[in-house]
């Protein structure tokens, strides 16, 4: 089986980066398989091969061949540190998804599962659709926290892939982001697609698909505001683009131009972005149901910080 090979230019929010946790960015994989890809030689700067530790100069060029892909994409059940159960049913479970866990297993990624946590805590999610993405309804992105549901019955499936499809859904995000926008609470409504220049990554692009973001202020700091942002859209990355786009962007969001020195004053490790709250109409009685999931350590630490 022949291998891909990538080339892959290194952003300026990825100076300096290890080379292991930067290819984790890139290319979406864990950092332990990055790390074992520089390990056997398989990651090369001007044809020379690095090591995992090595740290990287923004405008340099990397060429990676990537592993077979072997992978199966069965779940595999397995208990998930910190991802509390929010709400259950026989239709529906809606869980707060810590950051650093996959929405289900995709090719490449080794990590955590919230398919794999439910299995593992005894849930029986019976859907139609791949075994590995049974129940999934919606996704948040590995370095997303907040509540997410799954669908565990036939009807709770139809019902919510339904209720997304025809945004019926009610996504709500605390996002904090650098500065101050001006106004304080407004909408954003530009096409989002992939980068031009970096496919790794997305823009607001003339050719992209609709996006629409709605925000308002909740609290303002010196350096930072924390915004309320409703999601009248579901394109990657969309709030992270949109902010950046108004020069805005998620503190601890280097892939999006946020100040590495911030964040690191904050103690993030990641963007300031937490999915806060869910409503939709029960699958079973067409009940209305608001689903919240509280802050994590980390984010809650990050405004403690700026409160000081």
């Amino acid at each position: 089986m022949s291998r891909e090979i990538r080339q892959l230019p290194v952003p300026e929010g990825l100076e300096g980066l290890r080379a292991d946790a930067a290819l984790a960015k890139l290319l979406g994989i864990s950092r332990t398989r990055a790390a074992d890809l520089a390990e056997d030689g398989d990651v090369l700067i001007d044809g020379q091969a690095i090591g995992k530790s090595e740290r990287l100069r923004a405008g340099t060029w990397l060429l990676v061949t990537l592993p077979e892909v072997e992978q199966s994409l069965t779940p595999v059940a397995e208990h998930v540190e910190g991802m509390d159960i929010l709400y259950s049913d026989a239709d529906l479970v809606a869980v707060n998804k810590p950051v650093g866990v996959a929405a289900h297993p995709t090719v490449g990624w080794d990590g955590p599962t919230v398919i794999g946590g439910l299995a593992a805590a005894g849930f029986r999610i019976s859907t139609s659709g791949p075994p590995e993405r049974k129940g999934i309804v919606q996704r948040l992105d590995v370095g997303t926290s907040g509540v997410m549901v799954v669908a565990c019955s036939e009807r709770g499936y139809t019902a919510l892939k339904r209720a997304f499809k025809e945004r019926t859904v009610t996504k709500t995000y605390h996002a904090l982001v650098q500065g101050h926008p001006d106004p304080f609470s407004g909408t954003i409504e530009a096409p989002i697609g992939r980068h031009p220049s970096a496919g790794w990554r997305f823009a607001v692009t003339t050719d992209g698909k609709h996006a629409v973001t709605h925000y308002e202020t909740i609290e303002a700091f010196r350096e930072a505001t924390l915004l309320k942002v409703h999601l009248e859209t579901g394109r990657t990355h969309q709030i992270r683009v949109h902010m950046s786009a108004i020069h805005h962007p998620c503190c601890g969001d280097p892939m999006y131009g946020s100040d590495p020195q911030l964040a690191e004053r904050l103690g993030l490790i990641r963007q300031w972005l937490h999915a806060v709250e869910l409503g939709f109409h029960h699958p079973e009685d067409g009940r209305w149901m608001e689903i919240t999931a509280p802050y994590p350590d980390d984010l809650a630490h990050a405004l403690e910080v700026l409160k000081q």
